[in-house]
């Protein structure tokens, strides 16, 4: 696994060993940048059940403004750590503009992680999406609301279909029904 793209291309990413950690592939991500790419210079990130830090670090890359992880399995945040000195490094600054939250993405006071996000990253375990998809809509909803034009990053199987109420599937990438796919959420026009 590596950063697919910008300044810090080509950087080695570690992952936790076991299944407590489902890593977003070199080829989701770079389908997934080739649809946003125009989003990420000097943008902040928000990347929600992070494992190996790998969107936000690919943000990083490609000129993001700084970001936040949050990965409540400690091995998989030491690994995000691991990462970002890598990529930060890589691109020679430090991590002042990073913030690494090990809790679980549901409980975390989002209001106090710094600036509001305008690009959430969000790849939970597939097997607790329907459970937690409403409540992260929800608040991301609240959270977002000063942004003009926020956008969602939801990896799910490709057998999952979300509606949030608010937001709208702007596009899906991914290959078929039992294969990771991306759903891109703008919010709705009011």
């Amino acid at each position: 696994m590596r950063i697919t793209g910008g300044q810090a291309r080509g950087i080695p990413l570690v992952a936790p060993k076991g299944n407590a950690v489902r890593p977003a592939t070199d080829g989701m991500r770079q389908a997934v940048f080739s649809s946003i790419g125009h989003r990420v210079p000097d943008a902040w990130f928000l990347d929600l059940f992070a494992g190996s830090g790998a969107y936000g670090l690919e943000a990083l890359s490609r000129g993001a403004a700084g970001g936040v992880w949050v990965e409540k399995h400690r091995q998989a945040a030491d690994c995000i750590r691991r990462n970002l000195a890598g990529v930060a490094k890589s691109l020679g600054r430090d991590e002042r503009d990073t913030k690494i939250i090990s809790a679980d993405a549901t409980t975390v006071p989002w209001p106090l992680v710094g600036h509001v996000p305008s690009i959430v990253f969000i790849d939970p375990p597939y097997e607790v999406i329907e459970d937690v998809a409403a409540t992260l809509f929800a608040k991301l909803t609240l959270l977002l609301a000063p942004q003009p034009d926020p956008l969602l990053v939801f990896e799910m199987p490709g057998e999952i279909e979300l509606k949030p109420p608010g937001w709208t599937c702007a596009k899906r990438l991914g290959k078929g029904a039992h294969q990771p796919s991306v759903g891109l959420f703008l919010r709705e026009a009011t």
